[in-house]
C-alpha cells in the first residue's frame, strides 16, 4: 500500500473513499468547512441530526453528489483546536478499515484543524492507516482487497511532510509486523524460525544479529533456557540482535548501552504442570515480548537513536515429553543460581533469567524486558494496562509517559522484598521458580526476576493484561497487537533527544 502525501484540494480528488476530521461541538472549518460547501451542506446536515456530533471514535458515512470521491467518511475528532494524538491515530484507524471493508481501493484523508500541517500529526495519521487497515490473511482464503493507495491531502505539501508521513509507515508496518508474528501458528513459528525471522529484519535494517544454538547455550551455561526447551523436537535458541550507530552517546568512555528483552516462547503447554484446554489455543501469543521486541528493531529506521540498542530473546517450546523438566527439578542458571522447578508453567521467568544475565556481561545503562509472565496481572489490572515493575523511579516515569502518549497504559506494581522471600521457599535450590500462594503472583513473579537483574537499572513490563484483545479496536483487529512496540518506539524516541 502507497501512502503519500498531497497538494490537493479534498473536493476536487477522485478515491474510493474521502475521510474528514470533525471537531466536536464546534463549528466546521478547514478541509470540513470546504467540503460542506461543495456538498451544499451535507455535513451541516449530520450534525444538525445530532446523531453525530464530532465526538472522539464516532463516525459517519456519507454519499453525497458535488465531489469527486465515491463517498465520504466522517471522523470525530473530540474537542480541542487540535486533537490528541491517540485520537488522530485512531480517527485514521477508522478510516482504513472502513475503506478496506467498502472495498473502496483508494483513500484520501483531509483532517481538520491544525493536523495536516504538523510532521508529527502526518507521522501520526500514516502509523494510525496502516494500524486500522492490517489483517493478518497469511492463512486465509478470498480475503478482501487490500487498500492501494492513500492520500493524506494537506494545503501545503513539504519534504518535511512526506518524511513524517515515511516514518508513520515504518512505524506502522513494524507494529504489523509483530502483529502477524504473534498470530502465526505455533507449529510454523518454531524458535529457530522466529531466530530466522530475526536475522531478516536485521538484514533490512542494518543490525547485527547473532542465533545461539543448542552447543552453544551449553558453552554458556543457560541452563534455565535449555531446561524448558528439552522437552520439544524444536530445540530452544537465544537471540541477540545489536544496533550501534557510528556515532554513539558515551557515559564513561563507552557506548551509552540500551538492553530490549523479550520472551520468546513460541508456544506454551504449560509442560507437566499442563494448561487447561480453554485458551490454549492462543498460547502462541505466548512469544509476544519476542514480537515486541523485534517489532522495535523493524523500526530502527524511522529512529536517529545516538545509542547502541541491544534486544535478547531467549526462545523455547514448553512441551510435555519423556525429556520435559519435571516438577522438583533443578536448573542451574547462567549466573550460577540454582532454580526448582515447582510449576513447569511458570517457564518463562526461567527464560528471562538466563537472557538478564546475559545482559549483565553488556554492562548496559538501562535494561527493560517484556513477557507475558502472568495471568494474575490481568485479575490485578484487567485488560486496559500492563504493570510495570522497577525500583528506578526515572525509569518507572519515563516509560509510564511514553505508554500515555501513544495510548498503552503501563501502571506502577509493587517490588518489595516481602515478595522475593516468598521466592526463597524451598529446600532444594536457592530459589523456587513459583511460590505456593497464588496471591500477588505477578508480584512475586517479578521479584523472581529481580534476583537476576541484580546491579542493573531495569523495568520488567507484565504484559499478559494487553498483549491481545478481545474486541476489535480501530488501531486493532481481535487478536496480538503487539503492545509494547509503539511504547518502546515512543520511549526511544524521547530518550534520543533528551
Amino acid at each position: 500500500m502507497d501512502v503519500v502525501v498531497r497538494k490537493a484540494d479534498p473536493a476536487t480528488r477522485p478515491a474510493g473513499l474521502l475521510a474528514v476530521g470533525v471537531a466536536e461541538r464546534a463549528p466546521l472549518a478547514g478541509p470540513a468547512q470546504r467540503l460542506d460547501r461543495a456538498t451544499h451542506g451535507a455535513l451541516a446536515a449530520l450534525l444538525a441530526t445530532r446523531d453525530f456530533t464530532g465526538a472522539p471514535g464516532q463516525s459517519a458515512l456519507l454519499y453525497a453528489r458535488g465531489l469527486r470521491a465515491r463517498r465520504v467518511f466522517v471522523v470525530g475528532l473530540g474537542r480541542g483546536a487540535s486533537p490528541e494524538r491517540t485520537t488522530l491515530l485512531r480517527a485514521a484507524a477508522l478510516a482504513a478499515r472502513q475503506a478496506r471493508e467498502l472495498g473502496a481501493g483508494t483513500l484520501a484523508i483531509a483532517l481538520d484543524g491544525t493536523a495536516a500541517t504538523s510532521p508529527e500529526d502526518i507521522a501520526t495519521i500514516a502509523e494510525g492507516v496502516l494500524l486500522g487497515h492490517h489483517r493478518h490473511t497469511a492463512y486465509r482464503s478470498g480475503s478482501k482487497a487490500p487498500l492501494k493507495r492513500v492520500e493524506l491531502l494537506v494545503p501545503r505539501a513539504s519534504e518535511a511532510l512526506v518524511a513524517a508521513a515515511g516514518r508513520g509507515v515504518r512505524r506502522g508496518e513494524a507494529v504489523c509486523l509483530a502483529r502477524d508474528l504473534a498470530n502465526t501458528p505455533g507449529q510454523d513459528l518454531v524458535p529457530s524460525a522466529l531466530a530466522a525471522r530475526a536475522q531478516e529484519i536485521g538484514a533490512s535494517t542494518g543490525a547485527k544479529v547473532t542465533v545461539m544454538d543448542v552447543p552453544a547455550l551449553e558453552r554458556l551455561g543457560m541452563g534455565c533456557l535449555l531446561g524448558v526447551g528439552r522437552g520439544s523436537v524444536n530445540p530452544p535458541r537465544f537471540i541477540v540482535l545489536e544496533h550501534a550507530p557510528r556515532e554513539t552517546k558515551r557515559r564513561g568512555g563507552r557506548p551509552l548501552t540500551i538492553v530490549l528483552i523479550g520472551k520468546g516462547v513460541t508456544f506454551d503447554t504449560g509442560g507437566y504442570s499442563l494448561k487447561p484446554r480453554e485458551g490454549m489455543s492462543k498460547m502462541k501469543y505466548d512469544m509476544s515480548g519476542a514480537a515486541a521486541v523485534l517489532g522495535v528493531f523493524a523500526s530502527l529506521p524511522a529512529l536517529d537513536l545516538p545509542v547502541r540498542l541491544v534486544g535478547l530473546i531467549p526462545s523455547a517450546e514448553n512441551m510435555v515429553s519423556d525429556r520435559a523438566v519435571k516438577p522438583g527439578d533443578v536448573l542451574h542458571a547462567l549466573d550460577g543460581t540454582t532454580v526448582e522447578v515447582t510449576n513447569t508453567d511458570a517457564e518463562g521467568r526461567l527464560l528471562l533469567a538466563d537472557a538478564l544475565g546475559y545482559a549483565k556481561r553488556l554492562e548496559p545503562d538501562l535494561v527493560v524486558d517484556l513477557a507475558t509472565l502472568t495471568g494474575a496481572i490481568s485479575l490485578a489490572l484487567g485488560r486496559f494496562a500492563a504493570g510495570i515493575f522497577t525500583r528506578d523511579d526515572a525509569l518507572a516515569a519515563g516509560l509510564i509517559a511514553a505508554g500515555e502518549a501513544v495510548g498503552e497504559r503501563l501502571w506502577r506494581m509493587p517490588l518489595w522484598d516481602d515478595y522475593r522471600v516468598e521466592m526463597r521457599g524451598g529446600d532444594t535450590a536457592d530459589l523456587v521458580n513459583s511460590s505456593e500462594r497464588r496471591e500477588g503472583a505477578a508480584c512475586t513473579a517479578a521479584a523472581f526476576l529481580e534476583h537476576f537483574a541484580r546491579g542493573l537499572r531495569w523495568a520488567h513490563l507484565d504484559i499478559a493484561s494487553t498483549a491481545w484483545t478481545y474486541e476489535a479496536r480501530p488501531e486493532s483487529a481481535r487478536g496480538p497487537n503487539a503492545f509494547g512496540v509503539r511504547l518502546l518506539v515512543e520511549w526511544l524516541g524521547a530518550f534520543a533527544r533528551a
